[in-house]
């Protein structure tokens, strides 16, 4: 099991688990926001402490290290977004269950956009065991696109002279958005943009006018 899902102590009542779940997660985000801004390796442990406005020796409770906790945030940004794949087992054709796992990612990465950043930019500093761990979620995340882009292939939705370097290129588009994304952001036409470049764009699918804000919302 890894650390990010470990139950709570067998001393703490079941009501009070949320509370918990709420305070690790508010590292987790108070961490992230601190290594964006003044780097993971200029981080300590007492800084991220500070940052969530609690005691150091109450954070050692939830995290061992200040790896520990980046390994969390890198988890929260591939190991949960495994869940956005299940709309492309769902009916439907491939451009339609791409376009899907394209407005649930990108909705993703508008919600945890610092956290997002920093898994990217910070993951060579994951131990070799949790880096292999975060990689292999990718990895996996990658070949279940490239085999729908595949499929959209075979079926002359899609015109595309690799699959996996189609999939690597539309995720990479993606996940750019972590890079200059603002708070102010209009989301809905943000993913309506997304479909389009992905869809029309990189896999060349002719799908008539341009893709409108309030198809995809």
């Amino acid at each position: 099991m890894d650390e990010a899902s470990s139950p709570a102590p067998a001393d703490v009542s079941p009501g009070a688990r949320p509370r918990v779940r709420l305070r690790r997660d508010d590292i987790i985000e108070a961490a992230a926001a601190y290594f964006a801004e003044h780097g993971y390796s200029n981080a300590g442990m007492r800084d991220i402490a500070q940052a969530v406005g609690i005691k150091g020796a109450s954070l050692y409770n939830h995290f061992h290290s200040k790896e520990e906790i980046l390994y969390a945030i890198a988890l929260r940004m591939t190991k949960d977004p495994q869940e956005h794949l299940q709309v492309l087992d769902a009916e439907g054709s491939p451009v339609e269950r791409l376009t899907n796992l394209i407005v649930v990612h990108v909705r993703h990465l508008a919600e945890h956009p610092v956290e997002h950043l920093v898994s990217l930019r910070e993951l060579n500093a994951l131990l070799p065991e949790h880096r292999a761990v975060v990689t292999d979620y990718r990895r996996y995340y990658q070949r279940r696109v490239r085999d729908v882009i595949a499929a959209g292939a075979r079926s002359g939705q899609f015109e595309v002279r690799d699959a996996m370097q189609s999939a690597i290129a539309v995720l990479d588009l993606m996940n750019g958005i972590s890079w200059w994304l603002h708070h102010d952001q209009d989301v809905d036409q943000l993913v309506a943009d997304y479909v389009d470049f992905a869809i029309r764009g990189i896999l060349h699918h002719d799908s008539g006018p341009a893709v409108r804000r309030d198809t995809v919302s």
